[in-house]
């Protein structure tokens, strides 16, 4: 397909997609879908009672038979009407029909009346949140302070609601698993418009986790769920670090199902019980899978996973991938997070690429210690690699290279999978040294930031930036793997997969520096379904000298497919007008 005709493909879809997004939705409403026929009620009353009404009230669709039938309209309305005005704060509101005539259709006016507002506001506490200690006075004037439904605020019942459940489950969330509401009161005065609210808290006794009473579990030793639980025995009871051992659980793949609670018995509050009921998965799993990626080309990859490798429930995880410009096999040991979650991973890995008339096949194998928390990741270790470098129209060379190497990624996004606000940053830091088994003395760092806003109820605004580079005398010596080249996908778009960087005969090597930076804004026009306009920019060379501006930009289509995100792009290289396809799917930590 030609660059013009791919344009064109592009441009008539995202037409079709504005175009459905922006047609008016056909009304079902019977007051204004009927033919001159059809019987009509005009509904007179403010725009946001009349909407409120005309959704939860059902009305006829043809004239009453007799004076009965209206009548009986004329009360039902009239109760629903008033029990539906009186949860939006509404206590007082009047209801007038007026019968069609020959000019004019059957009218319902409506008059709400001044609406009811909290007058007085009345928090009492039972049990041991009561006690007149330090901590207790601090959590009590907390929960009055955050109480929404204060002196003046509109009253209406799915707030008084919103707001009880929402307390007690504050209340319930630390320390106190047996609280409960023992009375609420809602005092209306209809004639001065008042509310008021009186709600009485039983805390019950302050509860501490016990022992964990576990069903389910045969193949794993119970040591595995103590050290992953984040809490010990005698620790107050707290539901978020339950709710997180429970999520932990779940994300090991250990499980199929999870269920995590505590018992609530006042009784049993100095050491309450965690019942823990499992369901566990398969420990031996294969995979096959087939793909295409603008980077690589098309893909096929078979894995196998033990999650009991050894019988210690450590994970075994084998890969092999056969890509057109890159072949791998690789295979990984991870042992079970310590109680300080930090958990050991070892593995080799040999891998052939043909990249931009580079070949190399490298062998490694790694040693490191990972602690990964809700929002970070720190990883560092010490890794052995052998490379052999065919570059086109240079002579062949073999590199070796012992590195010690730090990570530490930290990520705070509201949807992993569909991010619409937050960022994540990435840290890298590794060398070696040309008197321990490394050909050259090298220090390689990187930096990396993504950050996304929310414009509006539906667009996106993200940014990326990055930049790396090793500190040597020269980067002969040095593997691939330490030097840094450019373009593609999550790098520069409109250039071929990596190629920027330093050239070496008519191949394009890694170079000692490179800085890249992406605008991209994001127009989500259905649920589904989106545009979005980018402009990248940066380089890869061997030295900071060397870097240049290259600019692509374009545009393009996004999904929001069960996996990720999926993005089809047209990005047009500036210095020559190159047009090229890129696509994706998932966002690339």
């Amino acid at each position: 397909m030609t660059a013009r005709a791919v344009v064109a493909v592009l441009m008539i879809w995202a037409l079709c997609i504005a175009t459905s997004a922006a047609a008016p939705a056909s009304s079902s409403d019977h007051k204004s879908n009927k033919t001159a026929n059809t019987f009509v009620i005009t509904i007179d009353a403010p725009d946001a009672i009349r909407r409120l009404i005309e959704q939860h009230i059902e009305f006829p669709e043809k004239p009453f038979a007799n004076e009965a039938k209206h009548a009986g309209f004329q009360r039902r309305v009239t109760q629903e009407i008033t029990e539906l005005l009186h949860t939006e704060g509404y206590f007082t509101p009047a209801t007038h029909f007026e019968p069609a005539t020959a000019n004019t259709p059957y009218r319902l006016k409506i008059t709400p009346g001044p609406r009811t507002r909290v007058a007085s506001f009345s928090l009492e506490f039972k049990g041991a949140i009561a006690e007149e200690t330090p901590e207790n006075q601090t959590r009590r004037a907390k929960l009055q302070a955050t109480w929404p439904l204060i002196t003046g605020k509109i009253f209406k019942n799915a707030r008084w609601e919103d707001a009880k459940s929402a307390l007690i489950a504050s209340v319930m969330a630390q320390d106190y698993a047996a609280a409960h509401i023992e009375s609420s009161e809602a005092r209306i005065d209809p004639e001065k418009t008042q509310a008021d609210l009186k709600i009485v808290i039983d805390s019950g006794p302050a509860f501490r986790f016990g022992k964990l009473q576990v069903e389910g579990l045969k193949r794993y030793p119970l040591k595995l769920l103590q050290q992953r639980a984040g809490f010990r025995q005698g620790d107050p009871y707290n539901r978020d670090q339950l709710l997180a051992f429970q999520a932990t659980l779940q994300n090991s793949q250990l499980f199929n199902s999870v269920d995590i609670s505590i018992d609530n018995d006042p009784a049993l509050a100095p050491a309450a019980p965690i019942s823990v009921m499992l369901t566990e998965a398969q420990s031996k799993r294969i995979g096959i899978g087939l793909g295409y990626g603008s980077n690589n080309g098309a893909r096929g990859e078979i894995n196998y996973r033990d999650f009991n490798f050894l019988q210690r429930a450590w994970q075994l995880t084998s890969l092999m991938r056969l890509e057109q410009k890159q072949q791998t096999f690789s295979t990984r040991v991870d042992t079970l997070p310590d109680a300080n979650q930090y958990r050991y991973t070892f593995g080799a890995r040999i891998a052939r690429t043909d990249i931009k008339n580079l070949e190399t096949l490298s062998q490694r194998a790694d040693f490191s210690r990972i602690r990964v928390t809700a929002n970070s990741t720190l990883q560092y270790g010490i890794n052995w690699q052998r490379e052999s470098r065919q570059p086109a129209g240079a002579p062949n060379t073999t590199v070796k290279a012992l590195t010690l190497d730090l990570w530490w990624r930290y990520l705070d996004v509201d949807n992993p999978v569909h991010v619409r606000k937050g960022h994540v940053s990435d840290i890298r830091l590794g060398g070696g040294s040309g008197h321990v088994l490394s050909d050259r003395d090298f220090l390689r760092g990187y930096a990396r930031h993504m950050r996304w806003w929310p414009i509006g109820e539906r667009d996106v605004l993200h940014i990326r930036a990055e930049s790396g580079y090793t500190l040597s005398a020269s980067r002969s010596g040095i593997p691939q793997e330490y030097l840094f080249r450019a373009g593609g996908i999550q790098s520069i778009r409109g250039y071929d997969f990596l190629s920027l960087g330093a050239r070496e005969g008519n191949a394009i090597v890694g170079g000692r520096a490179m800085v890249t930076g992406t605008v991209e804004y994001i127009r989500w026009l259905t649920e589904k379904w989106g545009a979005a306009v980018f402009a990248d920019a940066g380089d890869a060379a061997d030295n900071l000298r060397r870097l240049k501006l290259n600019l692509g930009y374009g545009a393009g289509v996004r999904w929001r497919s069960p996996a990720g995100p999926f993005g089809l792009d047209l990005a047009r290289r500036h210095d020559t007008g190159t047009l090229r396809v890129h696509f994706s799917i998932a966002v690339a930590f």
